[in-house]
């Protein structure tokens, strides 16, 4: 067997534990994919009346709670890739022969999955409560792929802290400013109705751009700068996650 086909083979075999893991996991579960339902609704039925937005609240938010949706499922996974670190399960995988890119693979491809699971129950509970995009076939496609690459990004971001972290407790904690930093961003309210200062900081920030780029395509207005915007955010977090969690990988395992 060719040094690529057992790579993507035990890549597999970590991909299939993974998905049972969360499967077996009910916060996991809960924090990836209903609680972002749950502050769907929080946001439009009690304080979407308070904001001041073209159209109807519903449609401006579903675009950044697809984005904040992403972020939910980010601490499991920091906790996962640590303890599998930190409890010795790297070494015994090592023992066994499995290709060593297979774990931190299939890890990433999973929580990609599960998140972009997590964005299709917001579309679709959107779709329940009156969200009404107006895009065509191939924005729809688009939407989905900056989607998708996002997820890919800051997934590579989430491995890296888990590996670098002392415990799985710390790998948690450590994740919550990049679940935070959507709060101050476009994704609830426009950053040009914020106070100086925060307006400024939303406007600049990564989160801005990808929550415009996705919000564009959906109402059928797509912003080539913000793509554009979104696009380079993407592949820099992606550049940064893979390789500081390859170089952490390789000094701890």
């Amino acid at each position: 067997m060719s040094a690529v086909a057992k790579t993507f083979g035990d890549s597999a075999i970590m991909l299939r534990r993974n998905f049972k893991h969360t499967a077996r996991n009910p916060v996991t579960v809960f924090n990836a994919i209903l609680f972002p339902v749950v502050m769907m609704l929080m946001f439009v039925y009690i304080f979407g009346g308070a904001f001041k937005v073209s159209g109807a609240y519903v449609d401006y938010a579903v675009p950044g709670l697809t984005v904040m949706a992403i972020h939910y499922g980010m601490a499991p996974t920091a906790a996962a890739v640590n303890g599998d670190m930190t409890t010795g399960v790297i070494n015994r995988f090592k023992a066994m022969d499995v290709a060593r890119g297979a774990v931190l693979a299939g890890h990433v491809v999973a929580t990609t999955v599960r998140s972009l699971v997590a964005d299709a129950a917001i579309i679709g509970v959107g779709f329940a409560i009156g969200f009404r995009p107006h895009a065509d076939a191939l924005q729809w496609l688009a939407a989905i792929g900056v989607m998708t690459l996002l997820a890919f990004a800051v997934t590579w971001l989430t491995v890296a802290v888990g590996l670098a972290a002392k415990t799985a407790e710390s790998a948690g904690l450590a994740t919550v400013p990049l679940i935070m930093l959507p709060f101050l961003s476009s994704a609830f309210v426009p950053a040009a109705t914020m106070k100086t200062g925060v307006k400024q900081f939303a406007e600049y920030q990564p989160f801005t751009p990808i929550i415009e780029s996705i919000r564009g395509f959906l109402t059928g207005h797509p912003s080539a700068s913000h793509t554009t915007s979104a696009i380079a955010w993407c592949v820099g977090f992606v550049v940064v996650g893979y390789v500081w969690s390859i170089s952490t990988f390789n000094k701890r395992a």
